[in-house]
Parts: structure tokens; C-alpha cells; sequence
């Protein structure tokens, strides 16, 4: 079992408490989910993302996408055939899957499309104004004069 020890880095830093449990599930998933269904995570350009899985003989209506608390769940979860048809030999997969994403702060899902058995999620990196960096204009320093004025000095 692979564990890490991140408690020097919690004594010296302060919103890393997530860190840990981001590690632990990377170690775990790979374990559990075997590689399937396969992915690709692309880059689009700077701040929009996209994540294609190949969903091959699932339809629309057999796949489920969900994000809460920063994570995002797709699901596919095939319908019973009613026909028991039998195969010679069965290389397609037809079980049903759960993938999980851990999406950084302000990624936000846009969309999602299928289309020749890919499913294709769209992301945006929105940083809200408050956090983007702004540039302060530095004034150039000028003498200050202070106006003595001499009734106020004789009263």
C-alpha cells in the first residue's frame, strides 16, 4: 500500500488540506478502474480543457455526467438486451463503468457531446476578477508643501 506522509508540509502551509486526499484517490484509482474506458485529456488552449472517453456502444440515454464538490463522475451503465444472443467470441465490452475526474479550483464543465462512440466533455478555467493578478500604477512622489499661515501662529 502506498501511502505518503504530507504532515510536514500541513505544518507549514495553510489550504493544502486537500492535497492528501487527492494523492491517496490517484493511488487507489488506478487500482480499481483498470483503464477502462480510455481517455484522453486535452488541452484546447489556455483555460478551456477537454476530456474524451470512448464510450463505444453506449447511447445517450445509457451515460450520466454529475460534478459536485469538485469532482467530476461520468457513468455509463448499459440497458439489459433482451435478446441472449451468443457470441463465438465477445471482444467488445458492454459493462457498465464509473470514471472519476478531481477538477482544479474554477474549472467549471461547459458541455458535453457524443459522437461516434466519444464521449467529449468540454471545461472552461474561469479565475474570477478578484483573483486575477492587476497591475498597480505607481505615482511618482512629489514635495508636499505645507502652507504656514501666521494668524493662526498669533492666535
Amino acid at each position: 500500500m502506498n501511502r505518503i506522509d504530507l504532515t510536514p508540509l500541513y505544518r507549514s502551509s495553510v489550504g493544502f488540506d486537500r492535497f492528501g486526499s487527492l494523492l491517496d484517490a490517484a493511488f487507489q484509482t488506478e487500482k480499481t478502474s483498470a483503464g477502462y474506458p480510455p481517455y484522453n485529456i486535452e488541452v484546447i488552449e489556455e483555460n478551456n480543457y477537454a476530456i474524451t472517453i470512448a464510450v463505444a456502444g453506449f447511447k445517450q440515454a445509457e451515460l450520466e455526467i454529475q460534478v459536485e464538490n469538485g469532482v467530476l463522475t461520468v457513468r455509463g451503465k448499459k440497458e439489459s438486451e433482451e435478446n441472449q444472443t451468443t457470441f463465438l467470441h465477445q471482444g467488445i465490452a458492454s459493462r457498465s463503468f464509473e470514471r472519476k475526474f478531481n477538477l482544479a479550483d474554477h474549472v467549471e464543465v461547459v458541455d458535453a457531446d457524443l459522437s461516434d462512440g466519444l464521449l467529449r466533455v468540454h471545461l472552461v478555467k474561469e479565475i474570477p476578477e478578484a483573483m486575477k493578478p492587476k497591475k498597480i500604477a505607481i505615482n511618482e512622489a512629489s514635495p508636499r508643501v505645507i502652507a504656514h499661515d501666521k494668524q493662526e501662529k498669533a492666535a
